[in-house]
């Protein structure tokens, strides 16, 4: 008997099956095993991006990237890295043959059945591990699993995709998904931080100063307090944007530079050259470094 016994190729947003695999098994657990795969796959937008489900002898291993979802069913003694390599390759494959667009216009199930052609070849190939361990490297995949290991769905998540206590498994999902680990800090983007951090103080400080003066003189522009507490914020936020992860993270950083580009050039009055090049060159020396410190190992997506 295999190992690998079933793929699809699923749609997140409404679970339309885009592709799946001819599976001639005709094994009863096998078969409840494809109905609850099929029930998980109407509820792909409730659960976190890669999942472990047991049912009985078997698991059912799936993972989401881009609006699709990978999903299998093995024997429960399959090694869980062999799995999501098998799902990942799936992945890199159907991304390459099918754009974004074409599976957003999809209608009918399996609109993508020829599909089916590279599922039975890869299937082929896991089962045989002997013709598989020369080609492909596991250890990218066994360093992501660690990192992010997949969440073990129970009975009672099958459940609530069936449609038992929707609300209950909302709350218990929201936020499930592990925050992306970053690269070690390196000195320059420590420097760069603490730099950024003194420009928000003194930033502030202006701004307390300059509250004083419009409390003391109303012909005072209340605006350059305003800008000095841009300013603060668009530093912090960059040391912030610095140090953890977050989607879109450096374009954000991008625009808080900008910000703090603005906030320089209506504070030119008050002022000199010299500091407004030192404030400027901080928020761009923070913005390098925020790109330049990557998330550690493969992203959700895995990079494909």
């Amino acid at each position: 008997m295999s190992s690998v016994l079933f793929a699809s190729v699923v749609r997140v947003g409404d679970g339309l099956p885009l592709s799946a695999s001819t599976d001639y098994e005709h094994d009863r657990e096998l078969h409840d095993t494809r109905k609850h795969l099929k029930a998980l796959s109407k509820k792909l937008p409730h659960f976190p991006d890669r999942c472990t489900f047991a049912s009985g002898p078997y698991n059912v291993n799936f993972t989401s990237a881009l609006g699709v979802c990978y999903m299998m069913v093995c024997l429960s003694s399959y090694p869980s890295v062999l799995a999501f390599c098998f799902l990942d390759e799936l992945q890199k494959e159907f991304l390459v043959t099918y754009d974004s667009k074409r599976v957003a216009a999809a209608v009918r199930p399996y609109s993508f059945i020829q599909f089916d052609v590279v599922i039975q070849r890869t299937k082929h190939r896991y089962n045989s591990p002997r013709s598989l361990s020369t080609k492909i490297n596991m250890a990218d995949m066994q360093t992501e699993l660690k990192l992010r290991p997949p969440y073990r769905l129970t009975p009672d998540d099958l459940q609530a995709a069936n449609g038992f206590s929707p609300s209950r498994s909302s709350a218990k999902y929201k936020g499930i998904a592990p925050s992306q680990t970053l690269e070690p800090v390196t000195l320059p983007g420590a420097v760069s931080c603490v730099l950024s951090v003194l420009c928000g103080g003194l930033n502030l400080l202006r701004g307390v100063h300059a509250i004083e003066s419009v409390l003391q003189n109303e012909d005072e522009d209340f605006s350059y307090v305003i800008a000095f507490f841009l300013g603060t914020a668009a530093c912090l936020y960059q040391c912030f944007l610095f140090a953890y992860f977050s989607v879109w993270r450096n374009v954000k950083s991008f625009l808080a530079l900008a910000l703090v580009c603005v906030c320089n050039m209506y504070l030119f009055q008050l002022r000199n050259v010299w500091q407004i090049l030192f404030h400027v060159a901080v928020a761009a020396c923070m913005t390098l470094h925020t790109h330049l410190r990557r998330p550690l190992g493969k992203a959700p997506d895995y990079n494909v």
